[in-house]
């Protein structure tokens, strides 16, 4: 979002209608501001600096009159707090040339590209995977260091000791701020996507009241559009377009009347969203053709694509291609070993017809000593559902006491409630 025009309301004046004004922009603006400050600093810790003073400058002007494009108030704010701070420093003679090389033409404030800019300079292979990772949740999403955390399954600690380490790497090496040209797109690709789909999760399943952060969902999707024209011929960005698009074909769907969460085996299918659900579907057969023939095969996105198809074709939950989800996460597997897809292959196989289910339990509890997934909801969750059709309610209620306690969702936390109680041990 640009111009941030949808959510301005006329007449905002008081201080409190002012603060959440400035906080729907920080969700929709951040990384368009961040990533145009960027671009001018070359400096991370510099932009980033400027861009959150932008932010606070917002809450001190706007109860006088709020900008009509608020996005670009924003930018033309930090961008010249930002020169403001150059020309102070003695080391200007070092950045100018830096700022002469990439000059910013009038009326040039932002660029489409910047926000995937952005994400190609954090994701340079130069630095540790894992910091890639975390420096580009906290500089594209705007989350907090403790958001960060929550979504990589790690510390506090260690997430903010990988921001901090990411940013001086790239300040030390002089890592450029730009797309990479072609040749080295393949050897960054990956991780790229990785970042996306970890956006989107970030804003499907948010922290706090809310189910859904659209703005972060949203930026997810224009990045995966960004990648794909970047890369029309490469099958893993349109997989995740693909996936993407029919994950939130399922929105509307999620969510009762009354706010509450509504799991896919009870949505209501004419609630989906049948043209990008079509859009989705078509995707993701496209990039399964091309991944067939590309001489690296079939990647993981291809094949949660081809999972997600599966359930949004099924002409009901009951009647879902059970074995064939189960062999898409066998593949999966061969490509990504990760307990988290194995979670997924887990609860997959306790749908199949005649699964042994008392042998899936096994497999969860064999999971929770994996560090990964020590703070991980959906395993003590999938745990509890298995449990309760194997009628054992009284460990079913303490599979749900130990992912209530670990919900960082509030409608999520309401939902596992609801199913806890439901239990008669």
């Amino acid at each position: 979002m640009t111009g941030g025009g949808e959510w301005v309301e006329a007449g905002a004046s008081t201080a409190r209608e002012v603060a959440e004004l400035v906080d729907r922009a920080h969700r929709a603006c951040w990384s368009t501001v961040l990533a145009s400050t960027v671009r001018l600093t070359r400096d991370l810790d510099l932009a980033e600096d400027c861009t959150q003073d932008a932010f606070v400058q917002a809450l001190r002007t706007w109860p006088d009159g709020v900008p009509d494009n608020p996005a670009g108030w924003l930018t033309t704010v930090a961008r010249r707090l930002a020169l403001d701070r150059l020309r102070r420093e003695t080391t200007l003679r070092r950045k100018l040339p830096l700022l002469i090389e990439d000059p910013v033409a009038p009326g040039d404030s932002e660029r489409p590209t910047d926000p995937l800019r952005l994400v190609f300079t954090c994701c340079h292979p130069a630095l540790a995977r894992d910091s890639q990772i975390a420096l580009t949740l906290r500089l594209i999403c705007g989350l907090t260091t403790r958001e960060v955390a929550a979504g990589l399954l790690i510390s506090e600690t260690t997430a903010a000791a990988r921001i901090t380490r990411a940013k001086k790497k790239i300040a030390a090496a002089g890592i450029p701020y730009r797309i990479p040209a072609d040749d080295e797109l393949a050897e960054r690709l990956d991780v790229v996507l990785t970042v996306v789909q970890l956006v989107y999760t970030a804003g499907h399943v948010a922290t706090g009241p809310e189910l859904t952060r659209t703005d972060l969902t949203g930026r997810a999707l224009e990045l995966a559009h960004l990648l794909v024209r970047l890369m029309p011929a490469e099958p893993e960005p349109e997989a995740l377009l693909a996936l993407l698009q029919m994950t939130q074909a399922r929105g509307d769907a999620r969510v009762s009347e009354d706010g509450e969460l509504v799991l896919l085996a009870d949505q209501d299918r004419h609630r989906w969203n049948v043209n990008l659900l079509a859009e989705g579907v078509s995707r993701a057969t496209a990039s399964l053709q091309r991944a067939t023939v590309s001489p690296r095969g079939v990647g993981r996105f291809a094949l949660q694509a081809a999972v997600a198809g599966l359930h949004v074709t099924a002409p009901s939950w009951e009647e879902t291609d059970w074995h064939q989800v189960v062999r898409m996460y066998d593949a999966m597997l061969l490509r990504w070993p990760s307990p988290i897809v194995a979670l997924n292959r887990a609860a997959a196989h306790s749908f199949v017809p005649g699964a042994d289910l008392n042998a899936i339990l096994e497999e969860l509890d064999a999971l929770s000593n994996d560090p990964a997934l020590k703070t991980y909801s959906y395993l003590p969750a999938t745990r509890a559902d298995i449990l309760a059709r194997l009628n054992r309610p009284t460990d079913a209620i303490q599979a749900y006491d130990e992912a209530i306690t670990l919900t960082a969702n509030d409608t999520e936390r309401r939902f596992l409630t609801r199913r806890r109680a439901a239990l008669h041990p």
